[in-house]
């Protein structure tokens, strides 16, 4: 029952620290800063006390933007409306982002002809779909012993799906298995 009200402390406080990185009103302790209006006009420097009194008559908040800056940049602004704003900007950045994955088909040194032209298939699919192809050769056993001789199965891969990709790292040894990088042509 003691370690409710810590752990809603805890909760509030990790909050509070999300949402406030830029330093607003009466958390800006810098002697002189620069001033931008509300309408983006350049006030020039001036002290804090001042750039509050003018934030104050406006009935909106003075933040600080560039706090890098000598002296620090501050705008008289609406902080929510401010806050809203930047977290839509990301939100937009985030959905025009496109994420690649990697799909993994892995082969045997002794697979068939026609189970190797369904994973072809299963690999135009993925690659149609945007998605980087990495085709692992995987041996077992005596398998190892003839590593260099099945390296021929990657190449008539990626010799398969010339038409649609291209091989973006070439065949490399890693350990039991040898793969190759194939992505989509541009």
């Amino acid at each position: 029952m003691d370690s409710l009200p810590i752990h809603f402390f805890e909760i509030n406080f990790w909050r509070c620290k999300t949402i406030s990185e830029l330093m607003i009103n009466g958390q800006i302790k810098d002697k002189e800063v620069r001033l931008i209006g509300q309408d983006g006009e350049q006030l020039g420097i001036m002290p804090t006390r001042e750039a509050m009194k003018l934030a104050q008559e406006a009935e909106l908040d003075l933040v600080k933007i560039a706090p890098t800056a000598k002296p620090p940049v501050c705008k008289i602004i609406d902080y929510g409306k401010y806050r809203y704003e930047l977290v839509r900007k990301e939100k937009e950045a985030k959905k025009k982002q496109k994420t690649v994955e990697i799909k993994e088909i892995r082969l045997s040194p002794n697979i068939e002809a026609n189970d190797l032209n369904t994973k072809v298939n299963a690999a135009k699919k993925f690659i149609s779909k945007g998605n980087k192809v990495k085709v692992t050769l995987r041996f077992r056993g005596r398998e190892m012993a003839h590593m260099q001789k099945s390296k021929h199965i990657l190449d008539d891969f990626a010799e398969e799906l010339t038409d649609i990709a291209v091989v973006e790292k070439a065949p490399k040894l890693e350990g039991r298995s040898m793969s190759i990088v194939l992505t989509e042509k541009k």
